[in-house]
């Protein structure tokens, strides 16, 4: 997995950082904290500019979270959360879930948003939150951002200091890393199947 994503990040450069980075918050088949510390490994051996790679990630992840900001924004608290109970499964986004990032943003304000894009478990949900309480977009995009970028900072740096290393690592760096992509696979189709059965028990 480490040798198909980088070789993926060097062929297709800062536009595949990018995209990863927007289908991470829209629907994770690989997480920042994969792809970021790689694409910060193939900038110190002068693939693509780290500068570059830190506007364009952070980009990215701003980029995809509008999707969840837009869709709380348009429709409400009951209309989304009522999406959720239909359709949050396949998405691993439940009510409970929203609701919880709900309380999260009501308790530190705006500045949950950035909070929020720190903290893995909670930085897509933030956005819903945000939606809902009509922050206004100027303000989402800019908080957002300043999460993002320093929680890609943080990624992107030890990916960097991994090069100088990366014969004492290289063993078992592939090996980990697709562990965890199929850690996250096998997450992802336990938690459908908990809400499928929720689901059914819920209807009978």
């Amino acid at each position: 997995m480490f040798d198909f994503i980088t070789a993926w990040i060097e062929t297709g450069g800062l536009l595949a950082v990018g995209l990863l980075m927007i289908l991470e918050n829209v629907f994770p088949p690989i997480p920042s904290e994969l792809i970021v510390p790689l694409a910060g490994f193939k900038a110190a051996q002068g693939a693509i500019p780290l500068i570059g790679l830190l506007i364009v990630a952070t980009l990215g992840s701003t980029v995809g979270t509008l999707l969840w900001y837009g869709l709380a924004r348009a429709w409400g608290r009951e209309r989304f959360l009522r999406f959720l109970d239909r359709h949050g499964v396949w998405l691993t986004m439940s009510r409970q879930e929203a609701e919880s990032a709900m309380d999260w943003f009501h308790r530190y304000g705006p500045v949950a948003v950035v909070l929020g894009r720190l903290v893995p478990t909670i930085r897509t949900l933030i956005s819903v939150p945000a939606g809902l309480a009509e922050m206004p977009f100027p303000s989402f995009a800019a908080y957002t951002a300043a999460g993002s970028f320093l929680w890609i900072a943080i990624l992107a740096g030890a990916g960097y200091l991994l090069e100088s290393n990366y014969k004492a690592v290289e063993a078992w760096v592939n090996p980990i890393s697709t562990l965890i992509v199929l850690a996250i696979v096998g997450l992802y189709i336990v938690r459908v199947v908990r809400g499928l059965r929720r689901r059914r028990s819920g209807r009978g």
